[in-house]
C-alpha cells in the first residue's frame, strides 16, 4: 500500500518531535499535534511500517525511527543538551549527521564490554571502535531490529 500525503506529514511529525526532545514520539503525541486520531495515526503508522520508513513495535508503537530508537540501547547519542538513543553504532554516526552538529557516541565493546567513546566533530568520526555487521546490507530488513 503506498504512503499519502498524511503519512509524510506523520512522519515529519515523528522527527520533529526526536529533533525537538531526543525521543520517539507516543502514537498520541503525534496525534495531538497533528490533531488526528489515535487510528488515523495507527493507520499512517502502518503504511510508513509497510514502506520501511519507520519500524513499529507489536502494540503499534513507534520501535525504530531511524536512526533513532524509542527505547534504551547501548548507543547514546549526545550533543550539548540534546541526549538520544541510537539503535546501533550505524545509526549513532547517522545521529550526528541528522542533528548537522559535532557529537559524542558513548557505547561499549560487544565483545568485552570496555567502554567505548567515538566522537564526531566536523563530519568526522574518530575513537578506538570498530563497526562490524553482522549482515549484509541487502539482508537488514528480514529482521532489522536484530540487525
Amino acid at each position: 500500500m503506498p504512503i499519502t500525503a498524511e503519512d509524510v506529514a506523520v512522519r515529519c511529525c515523528v522527527y520533529d518531535i526526536v529533533l525537538e526532545s531526543g525521543r520517539v514520539p507516543a502514537r498520541q503525541d503525534c496525534a495531538h499535534r497533528l490533531s488526528r486520531t489515535d487510528a488515523e495515526i495507527a493507520a499512517s503508522l502502518e503504511r510508513l511500517h509497510a514502506a520501511h520508513q519507520i519500524v513499529l513495535a507489536p502494540n503499534g508503537e513507534i520501535l525504530m525511527a531511524m536512526p533513532f530508537s524509542a527505547v534504551p540501547t547501548p548507543f547514546v547519542v549526545s550533543s550539548g543538551t540534546f541526549r538520544t538513543y541510537a539503535n546501533c553504532g550505524w545509526d549513532a554516526l547517522g545521529v550526528a549527521a541528522m542533528l548537522h552538529c559535532d557529537a559524542t557516541v558513548s557505547t561499549s565493546c560487544s565483545d568485552c564490554g570496555d567502554a567505548l567513546e567515538v566522537s564526531v566533530a566536523d563530519s568526522r568520526a574518530s575513537g578506538d571502535a570498530l563497526l562490524h555487521f553482522a549482515l549484509p546490507v541487502r539482508h537488514w530488513w528480514d529482521s532489522v531490529v536484530f540487525t
